[in-house]
């Protein structure tokens, strides 16, 4: 019995294209200790080698089917090699922030190769601070959060100590010829009606996906031959290049608890204000002001309870959300009851999971959901949004690989077509880490949107700390009566 690519995970390798790698990618920072048993390449190589028996799906490749009979089917790579997986790239000492991210930019610039397993890890050395970082590269089509969850997920402990595992005795099995391949998939035309309605759809994708491409061609061509690139879009909506640029920022949990007692709401709803609030700064400094922009249209994954949807392994559902930004509002409070409102009509329906129990989840990591949440934003691309955002509340307690402590934890989410700007947020251990992708043409200011998200937020707490001065003696802000606050 072969291992088909399920229709929605082809879907993902049909939209990839050079200027749109269908990608994953995690930044995540370490203290890797002293003397002997620092962390290092060797270690996170053994870590890996250890753990990669729970996702069997990391030593498979795609293979095929002679004349596109039927989806590509999941096979073990019989020439799996760990070493060319997981790799070890370092930065001039005392590496900074700027130059890590400018590595980081250029490799999930580059589409991951299908002739191989559909991830990578590199180990960067010389950040200043003896500190170490791990980027990760995982294909939206490998991680369901269903059959397979994110690498990164497995490589994590709660303790210092690394969790003792039964020996990986794996070997690969031997790939189907063709001729198999071809009689499965004759078999399973004939006999599954919905087989074939997949193989008929797969072939008509393919042909309009020839199509395009030789369109966006055609658009290339005329660039270069007139040196100028046609503009067509909005601000943040339009044409995507082959070279993204990727901006991180870190901030603290608590910042936003105390916005959230001071005006209601829920972290989450903070979060999406400083988005907001940055986005509206951003928009005008731009050339082009905000041309009468009122609203950001954007898709929030969220965690729900519903059973018509497929389920994780998070244990819940994941679903698309949107929410309409008001980035034409000035006052920063009315931004945050906007956005607590839309998403008070979600928790109304009773589907919603609390962030404190998400991130209380035995084995959850961030990570999966986050490559959860690309996938969903991804889907939705019919409705019409103009930016993702997804925010997943991680563990706030430190955690470790091979012993080193994880620093800070950013997710660099991927960039869907015409849409050269995502933005990804993850709690953890009392920090709260943005990680901002943007197509490096389409948005060449993407650093300032980074300040600008410190600035909104920084806005948000001299409010709260005015409003908290000038509320009544005794009075209680909206947190609630005492040791009844909220983690959400």
């Amino acid at each position: 019995m072969v291992d088909r690519v399920r229709p929605r995970d082809l879907t993902f390798l049909e939209q990839e294209s050079p200027q749109t790698p269908q990608h994953n990618a995690t930044i995540e920072i370490f203290d890797p200790g002293e003397g002997p048993d620092a962390f290092d390449h060797a270690g996170l190589v053994e870590l890996i080698r250890d753990r990669i028996a729970f996702v069997p799906r990391y030593r498979q490749r795609l293979q095929g089917v002679p004349g596109h009979l039927a989806n590509p089917v999941w096979v073990d790579d019989e020439k799996f090699d760990l070493g060319f997986h997981v790799r070890r790239s370092a930065l001039p000492r005392p590496g900074t922030s700027a130059q890590l991210l400018e590595l980081v930019s250029r490799i999930v610039s580059r589409p991951l190769d299908r002739s191989r397993p559909l991830w990578e890890i590199y180990f960067v050395e010389g950040l200043e601070g003896g500190r170490v970082a791990l980027l990760s590269k995982t294909h939206q089509a490998l991680v369901d959060g269903v059959h397979t969850v994110d690498l990164g997920q497995l490589l994590l402990d709660l303790q210092p100590a690394a969790r003792a595992l039964e020996p990986d005795d794996w070997s690969p099995r031997r790939p189907p010829n063709p001729a198999h391949l071809l009689a499965d998939a004759v078999r399973d035309n004939l006999t599954d009606p919905g087989e074939l309605l997949d193989t008929v759809r797969t072939g008509s994708r393919a042909l309009a996906r020839t199509a395009d491409r030789r369109s966006e061609r055609a658009r290339a061509f005329l660039a270069a031959a007139t040196g100028r690139r046609p503009r067509t879009g909005s601000v943040i909506t339009g044409p995507l290049s082959q070279q993204r640029r990727v901006v991180t920022v870190e901030t603290r949990l608590a910042d936003y608890r105390r916005v959230r007692e001071a005006h209601g709401g829920t972290v989450n709803d903070v979060i999406l204000a400083t988005v907001t609030g940055a986005l509206r700064s951003w928009l005008m400094t731009r050339a082009e002001s905000m041309g009468g922009l009122r609203q950001v249209r954007a898709v929030v994954p969220v965690s729900v309870i519903d059973e018509e949807l497929e389920a994780t392994s998070l244990g819940t559902q994941i679903a698309a959300h949107f929410v309409d930004l008001p980035v034409g509002e000035p006052s920063p409070v009315v931004r945050l009851h906007q956005v607590s409102y839309s998403f008070q009509a979600h928790k109304d329906t009773g589907r919603s999971v609390a962030a404190n129990r998400l991130a209380g989840i035995a084995g959850f990591a961030p990570t999966t959901f986050h490559a959860i949440g690309s996938r969903v934003a991804s889907v939705e691309l019919r409705r019409g949004y103009q930016i993702s955002v997804t925010n997943v509340p991680g563990p706030q307690a430190p955690l470790y690989a091979a012993g080193a402590r994880m620093l800070a934890s950013y997710p660099v989410p991927p960039l869907t077509p015409d849409h050269p700007l995502a933005i990804g947020v993850t709690s953890y251990d009392g920090g709260v880490y943005y990680g901002i992708t943007a197509d490096r043409d389409w948005i060449p200011d993407a650093d300032l949107l980074g300040a600008c998200l410190r600035e909104a937020l920084d806005e948000l707490i001299d409010l709260s700390s005015a409003s908290r001065q000038r509320a009544p003696r005794g009075r209680r802000t909206a947190r609630g009566p005492k040791g009844s606050a909220k983690d959400t």
